[in-house]
């Protein structure tokens, strides 16, 4: 079987596929100045969070690679935004290949640092929320996503929530 029929291979380019729907949803429609939002308490503003997610990844990544991976700021969340994505299409292309795993199962990939990135989007749209630009809520069962789909140009939602409570006026 080659591992681009590999189930557990499949399923982890659907979870990069599912990081990179939830990232993009939480960072669509922010504020200009979103990426340098500073919600205090030492909590990391948007651009780096999204740069601590590539850097994650990248680890991930050295599990295929070897090497190691710490990736300089950006300039702007868009750049950083941009990198994050390039990340997920390398790691999809991997997972898709012929490179083996080194010292790991794709069971610890998974639990490890792609469940981190996950965790990460989650905190993008709380901070979101703290900022004062709620991010829409939607029933992510219905997403339209693919694991062939790991860049910035998701779908819009497939199946969002018409009423929310924190809602803008």
């Amino acid at each position: 079987m080659s591992n681009s029929e590999d189930p557990k291979r499949i399923l982890l380019r659907h979870f990069l596929a599912a990081l990179a729907y939830r990232t993009q949803k939480a960072l669509r429609g922010a504020p200009p100045d979103f990426g340098d939002y500073d919600p205090g308490a030492q909590v990391r503003p948007p651009g780096e969070l999204v740069r601590h997610m590539t850097s994650v990844l990248g680890y991930a990544r050295t599990f295929f690679l070897g090497g190691v991976y710490r990736p300089e700021p950006l300039d702007t969340l868009a750049a950083e935004e941009q990198r994050f994505h390039g990340m997920l299409q390398e790691l999809g292309t991997l997972l898709a290949g012929s490179t083996p795993l080194r010292g790991i199962t794709e069971e610890q990939l998974l639990q490890g640092p792609f469940s981190d990135a996950m965790t990460h989007a989650g905190q993008l749209a709380l901070l979101r929320r703290l900022a004062g630009s709620p991010v829409p809520p939607e029933n992510f069962v219905f997403a339209s996503i693919s694991g062939d789909r790991l860049g910035s140009d998701q779908s819009e939602p497939a199946s969002p929530d018409a009423e929310w409570p924190e809602r803008p006026e």
